[in-house]
């Protein structure tokens, strides 16, 4: 099925709010570093056998190890970073904020590495979509709690700037290659680096059950192939810190999701806060008019 080049963006940000449903479900079951290490296996088995089914070429060596370079940062530092920190007693609402920065620093460093131009009202739309941000998270940034230390900040803050090195890499040395082998091996690089920590760092103990059971198929399916394969296409054909500035609209949707699913409350400050984020990415991803 062929997905129009309009539907996908709004289609990613869906997906990938629904990311932090299934750690939701997940985290209680299992640590952080050993699922993620899982996950991204069970994600690489499959796009393998779908190269196999599409009797695709292999992924060239230097185009294999760009890949995983690029997976490392933004699957394995980025959720790893992300989980590892909510595991720790991180608020959700904090972690998201912090993430929030992820578009901001995107945009500076593809003006640095890949020569992007960034057009005032851009750099207007990037601020005004992270002050929408703020005023989403707003009601849940009142209770701190014990689980805001300087481990879990320093994660939350690796976390981002992984993600937003990885598009970078992924754009400068990994655009051109086939969309189905880079994704495999940046699983790869992903769960190398997973599996790495959770014998440095892990007990590796899981408790299977439906819930478990759910979120990986869920994230696996949803997430890693298809929700990855979204972003990649648009990292492929658009500005980075374009691309950057959906992010912006992932704590909304994902707040509208957990009011659906779990009743969580939704405020008036809430849904503008959503109204906010949802016109600094228009100002970040305006084009210019033609003569």
């Amino acid at each position: 099925m062929i997905i129009p080049s309009r539907a996908i963006p709004p289609l990613f940000v869906v997906l990938w709010a629904t990311g932090f449903i299934g750690a939701r479900y997940a985290m209680p079951w299992a640590e952080p570093f050993t699922f993620l290490a899982a996950r991204f296996v069970i994600a690489a088995m499959l796009l393998a056998l779908l190269l196999i089914a599409m009797r695709a070429r292999p992924t060239g060596r230097r185009g294999a190890l760009h890949a995983m370079i690029a997976g490392a940062l933004m699957h394995g530092v980025y959720l790893g970073g992300v989980f590892w920190a909510i595991h720790g007693g991180m608020p959700a609402g904090i972690s998201a904020l912090i993430v929030g920065l992820q578009p901001l620093i995107t945009a500076v460093m593809a003006g640095l590495f890949l020569g992007e131009k960034i057009l005032p009202r851009h750099w207007a739309g990037l601020a005004t979509g992270f002050a929408g941000v703020v005023i989403v998270l707003w009601p849940k940034l009142g209770a701190l709690g014990g689980g805001v230390t300087a481990a879990t900040l320093a994660a939350s803050i690796v976390a981002v700037i992984g993600m937003s090195a990885g598009t970078i890499w992924q754009k400068r040395f990994g655009a051109a290659s086939d969309l189905v082998g880079g994704t495999l091996w940046q699983y790869l690089g992903g769960a190398l680096l997973m599996t790495l920590a959770s014998f440095a760092l892990e007990t590796r103990t899981v408790t299977i059950n439906g819930e478990l059971i759910f979120a990986m198929a869920w994230l696996v399916l949803v997430l890693s192939i298809g929700a990855i394969f979204l972003l990649m296409a648009m990292i492929r054909e658009g500005e980075i810190s374009k691309v950057a500035s959906l992010f912006y609209l992932v704590p909304a949707v994902t707040a509208v999701i957990a009011w659906l699913l779990f009743g969580e409350a939704l405020s008036l400050v809430q849904i503008a806060g959503m109204a906010v984020a949802t016109i600094g990415v228009a100002l970040a991803t305006a084009r210019p008019r033609r003569a």
